[in-house]
């Protein structure tokens, strides 16, 4: 296990090759500002929490973010590459695809729109908010300590409208990241806003999402009779629909299904159908989940992986809440929406580095410190076994106040004294 101090400097060390010299001094201070400040993340705000003497001036940090001689996709390609040879260098990749709307304020903000809030929005009532729309990749990693998995970003697109659809995003951020590893196959999940993919060609990639309840279901055609004119048959006999379908009383399994990292009893029925307004040459594998105990709606799933058991693909889909931890803990920990920038790539840069700070704190975590317990014990608080986000963040961020502190503050000042200011630090919001 590496020391914590040098195993962040060494993961910083590894994206030189994106940057000029000069810039890749301000990328280095900026990742570490970002993780040691407090409070709102504007870039200013984050400079004060640099030493005086190697501060450049605030200037110089905005034009790193707006018009920065350095490139998104060699970020993320670095990236992607030292999570998965680190986090998971075997198998198949496990991959959670969804977008969401960065907050902004201003007239001004290059690739802002008004997009649909789904955090505050409701089946009766839609919520529109002024943001960023990104699409985002993560990664899913599944920690050594058990539990729901992470989410760690890998790749991002900024949506702007008249521009590619969230489609045409995700499709290209998967050819990329395919590209990246020519070698390894990905399995991809995600809500139904995006099971449109299943029908676009991924390569090496299988698709899990969910399937409208009303959704039109046929048979596989049947073989075209010899000597007999016209085009063949695209299409079977029709099927009941979804919702049709789990009216029956046959078929239907008990099965254990992992939920986010805790194992639960399901009903489930599964049968390969042809979804022909989506994926209209070849058969996705439906899922149909059902409570037990009657009290959640049933869920219609389905992936292009016929060789799927029900159980997996309804853990999988389950597993998808990772992508969604990964948005509010960037947002509420990380000041993903604070940056005031507003012009050129500032408002995307900045967005995406906050990403890519998560992905590199959950990195640093699992590679320094493991399953070891880094969280104090609190009396209220007993039955806690796993670490949450905020502690692998109060964890890096003891290292490196410690570091500012050591170099900084008179040697009068008591050790007792500097510890609890270190915790106090490590802790704030």
């Amino acid at each position: 296990m590496k020391a914590p101090r040098a195993a962040w400097d060494l993961f910083l060390a590894a994206f030189e090759p994106v940057f000029t010299l000069p810039s890749f001094a301000l990328f280095c201070q900026l990742a570490s500002a970002w993780v040691v400040c407090p409070g709102r993340h504007t870039v200013t705000r984050m400079l004060g929490m640099l030493d005086a003497p190697r501060r450049r001036p605030h200037d110089a940090y905005h034009r790193f973010l707006r018009a920065g001689a350095w490139s998104l996709e060699e970020l993320w390609q670095l990236l992607a590459g030292k999570l998965v040879a680190s986090l998971v260098p075997q198998g198949n990749l496990l991959l959670d695809l969804d977008d969401t709307v960065f907050h902004k304020a201003g007239r001004k903000i290059e690739g802002a729109g008004v997009f649909r809030d789904a955090v505050r929005s409701t089946h009766a009532r839609v919520v529109y908010a002024l943001g960023l729309n990104l699409v985002v990749l993560t990664l899913r990693v599944r920690p050594p300590w058990g539990g729901e998995p992470l989410g760690l970003p890998v790749n991002l697109r900024l949506y702007r409208k008249g521009g590619p659809s969230h489609l045409d995003l995700a499709e290209e951020m998967i050819r990329q990241l395919a590209g990246w590893f020519a070698d390894r196959k990905f399995s991809l999940c995600c809500d139904g806003a995006f099971a449109s993919l299943a029908g676009r060609f991924l390569p090496r990639t299988h698709v899990t999402s969910r399937m409208r309840r009303d959704a039109a279901l046929f048979e596989l055609p049947p073989p075209k009779k010899p000597r007999r004119r016209g085009r063949p048959r695209k299409r079977g006999r029709r099927l009941p629909t979804p919702e049709g379908i789990a009216r029956r009383s046959e078929g239907w399994a008990r099965k254990t299904v992992d939920v986010r990292g805790r194992l639960q009893k399901r009903i489930l029925l599964a049968r390969p159908v042809l979804w022909y307004s989506v994926r209209p040459d070849r058969q996705v594998l439906l899922v149909i989940v059902r409570d037990p105990t009657g009290k959640q709606h049933d869920d219609f799933f389905f992936t292009t992986d016929l060789d799927d058991t029900p159980e997996q693909v309804a853990s999988r889909y389950a597993g998808r809440w990772s992508i969604e931890d990964t948005f509010r803990n960037v947002k509420q920990f990380l000041g993903g929406e604070d940056p005031q920038t507003w012009k050129h790539q500032g408002p995307e840069r900045a967005a995406a580095l906050s990403l890519w700070v998560y992905s590199a704190v959950w990195h640093w975590y699992l590679i320094t410190q493991g399953t070891r317990v880094s969280w104090p014990s609190l009396p209220w608080y007993q039955s806690k076994k796993t670490p949450s986000f905020p502690d692998a963040l109060a964890s890096l961020r003891r290292i490196l106040w410690g570091t500012i502190i050591s170099t900084s503050a008179p040697r009068s000042v008591m050790p007792k004294t500097v510890t609890v200011l270190i915790e106090a630090l490590a802790r704030a919001a």
